[in-house]
């Protein structure tokens, strides 16, 4: 949509998001602001959830129906670099002081961080929840109701970390030794959760006690109400960003938008309305504590957790997805 009062002529850069949040979020840190300092209206479209194939389809028949798009570093990247899809950007980690390291690339910019952890609620368990993942996979001690999400990403390393794999030491992901530790929760899952509005309801109702989730979908049941805590160690965290697809014709403002939304200032001002956290760390010198207390991003949260792997899942995705598919079936 463009903003009040723009000509329907006016230059336009089209973006993919993930719809939701994100776009109110983003609207108010990036697209906005990049129109009032370049006069480029930024038209946003919600984006498929696994955006990988219409990205390859569309610069194969040079038919670009967006000029950039949010994409995760671990499942989404290294496919599109092993193809040779994304449009060269050439940035440089000295042109964003205080980003992360792990949140650019030559032709890819993360500028925001999620991350799946555990939330349990604090009716059933008070202040003594369970604090790592061996302690969701025990049974007698934490008694209660389990949901884990329907998917081998993070659920393989979670099965690691409960069977005592040290969050520095997961890869090479050792997939025997990760389904031995499924096998021992298998029958204490009441809900293989397939969506995040979907895992949101669960640990919101009551209908589950214990879940492993974004951090954004357990924070929306907190501000909704529910007696709900969210456990950061031994967290996994994945980094969103900007790429653009290689060929588009717009490729020189599109690379310019990119740049744009390196800035901490700006990076702080999405973190109002979406629980994630910067990538550039200079943001929270923006953003008040009790805010910054609630985002990965934050140091005392990102301190126990990890990134999940992008080469190795790369490498492995379709066998490690495989065998997690027909041992749920199993």
């Amino acid at each position: 949509m463009l903003p009040a009062g723009v000509h329907a002529q006016a230059k336009r850069l089209i973006v993919s998001d993930p719809g939701g949040p994100y776009t109110d979020a983003y609207r108010k840190a990036f697209y906005d602001p990049f129109f009032k300092e370049t006069g480029t209206v930024v038209v946003n479209v919600a984006r498929e959830s696994q955006p990988v194939s219409l990205f390859t389809a569309m610069v194969q028949t040079k038919n670009y129906i967006w000029d950039a798009t949010i994409l995760t570093l671990s499942s989404d990247i290294p496919i599109l670099e092993s193809r040779g899809l994304l449009e060269p950007i050439g940035l440089k980690a000295d042109e964003f002081p205080g980003i992360m390291p792990e949140a650019i690339r030559p032709d890819w910019l993360g500028v925001d961080v999620y991350a799946t952890t555990m939330a349990y609620r604090t009716d059933k368990f008070g202040a003594n929840g369970p604090k790592t993942w061996a302690d969701f996979w025990d049974v007698q001690k934490f008694p209660g109701r389990r949901s884990l999400r329907r998917n081998a990403l993070d659920t393989l390393e979670q099965a690691l970390m409960a069977d005592g794999v040290p969050a520095d030491k997961l890869y090479p992901m050792d997939l025997d030794r990760a389904f031995k530790s499924l096998d021992k929760i298998k029958a204490h899952i009441s809900v293989w959760w397939t969506s995040g509005a979907q895992s949101t309801q669960l640990i919101q109702s009551g209908e589950v006690d214990m879940i492993s989730t974004w951090n954004g979908r357990s924070q929306s049941a907190i501000d909704g109400g529910a007696p709900v805590a969210i456990n950061w160690n031994q967290g996994l965290y994945s980094i969103e960003g900007w790429g653009i697809p290689k060929g588009t014709p717009r490729a020189d403002i599109a690379k310019q938008f990119v740049r744009f939304c390196g800035d901490a200032k700006r990076q702080a001002m999405f973190t109002d309305l979406l629980a994630y956290g910067p990538t550039n760390l200079k943001a929270y010198d923006s953003i008040a504590p009790a805010r910054a207390a609630l985002l990965p991003t934050a140091a005392p949260n990102i301190a126990g957790m990890v990134l999940p792997s992008p080469q190795w899942w790369n490498d492995n995705r379709t066998k490690a997805t495989e065998r997690f598919n027909a041992w749920l079936l199993g």
